[in-house]
């Protein structure tokens, strides 16, 4: 018998870059409760991986996110790069912090604030 192990629509049917993008969307949720107006219109998105041209203020190693300023009537934005952190993460519980971190610490460069006004937790690995 061929077919899905599990059928359509349950938690174990999700590809594993869906459940990445369910671990940022509830970093953002969660950073939203407080920051929700200095954060209004800011894009957040996720990418498999990094472009190869690193931006000006990155040096050495791969980037595991980005941000973009608000410029030219275009939005802020955040993006994680989903492989980058996926490989650096140890098991499940690693990932969601790691993933955490890596939005507030996008956040903080974005809002021009530490990382630890964005999140006094930012750094604290279970």
């Amino acid at each position: 018998m061929r077919g899905p192990l599990f059928p359509p629509g349950t938690p174990a049917h999700r590809t594993r870059a869906q459940r990445f993008d369910d671990l940022v969307l509830d970093v953002v949720e969660d950073l939203d409760h407080t920051w929700a107006a200095q954060l209004r219109g800011t894009e957040f998105a996720v990418e498999d991986v990094p472009p190869s041209d690193p931006a000006p203020w990155e040096d050495g190693g791969v980037p595991l996110g980005r941000f973009f300023p608000a410029e030219a009537g275009r939005p802020g934005r955040v993006v994680v790069y989903r492989r980058p952190v996926e490989v650096r993460a140890i098991d499940a519980d690693d990932l969601a912090d790691l993933v955490r971190d890596v939005v507030v610490e996008q956040v903080a460069h974005l809002l021009a604030r530490t990382p630890e006004e964005i999140d006094p937790h930012f750094g604290d690995r279970s």
